[in-house]
């Protein structure tokens, strides 16, 4: 495994061979077939830390073998503060991250539902909400973990270019690249809501550890800029260079201004 480190940041790749030889030692973990010409194949993972080494965890659809390990997970002691909500869908429309979490996370571990926090896209007092969203993230303890992507130009939850570093949760204004970059998900791009509630840059800096997964050729300038760019509002994910504890797992893709 290698590591590129650049003021405080952490890229990753690691090659199938290391994938294997953890799945030898331990058959949790997801392997991969050998595949020739495909020795240095990226993946995505989790890094985890174990007497000053590092070890990757690699990430990728579950196997049949891999059923019985669902109840390993305890998440009855975990609370989640999502990072964004889209404004004006409601808890149930699907394309809400408050629906995505639901479907493809709470519904399928054992946690309680009264610990999962996400903005509420319906609020009448958009103001009123992001200050008691600020208030229950103090109340819960802070963030310990904070999970993040980046978009294609630089920004991290909906803090788009230009967001001042000092913003808490905020009622945000997407840009049109965002905008473009979302209508995937929606029937057309008259469907993409044009606003959204994100915490801002100062509670994702305020976050105990932040862990950065990035892939894709249309990340791979942001991810450069984010990391050996200037520190700038104009690519809101270069502060994180100012973080003391950030891990970023990317694709070859992602690194291919590297």
């Amino acid at each position: 495994m290698r590591s590129m480190k650049k003021r405080r940041l952490h890229l990753y790749t690691l090659d199938v061979k290391y994938v294997r030889d953890l799945a030898n030692a331990d058959n949790r973990v997801m392997s991969v077939s050998p595949q020739q010409h495909k020795e240095n194949r990226p993946f995505v993972g989790i890094i985890i830390i174990m007497k000053q080494h590092n070890y990757c965890i690699p990430m990728t659809s579950p196997k049949p073998k891999h059923n019985k390990m669902k109840n390993d997970l305890d998440f009855s002691e975990v609370t989640s503060i999502n990072l964004d909500e889209y404004k004006g869908l409601s808890p149930e429309d699907p394309q809400s991250y408050r629906y995505f979490m639901n479907t493809h996370l709470f519904d399928h571990v054992n946690i309680d539902k009264n610990r999962t926090f996400v903005p509420d896209g319906l609020a009448t007092d958009p103001e009123k909400a992001c200050a008691e969203y600020n208030a229950n993230i103090i109340k819960q303890g802070g963030i310990d973990l904070q999970l993040l992507g980046i978009g294609r130009n630089g920004h991290i939850g909906f803090n788009e270019p230009g967001t001042v570093f000092k913003k808490e949760t905020h009622c945000v204004d997407l840009t049109e690249s965002t905008i473009e970059a979302n209508k995937r998900f929606f029937a057309s791009e008259a469907d993409v809501p044009r606003q959204a509630y994100s915490l801002g840059i100062k509670n994702i800096m305020q976050a105990r550890k932040i862990l950065v997964i990035v892939s894709g050729k249309d990340k791979a300038d942001a991810l450069y800029n984010a990391v050996h760019g200037e520190i700038t509002p104009a690519v809101p994910a270069s502060i994180l260079q100012l973080h003391n504890d950030v891990t970023i797992v990317a694709d070859a893709d992602a690194l291919n201004n590297f």
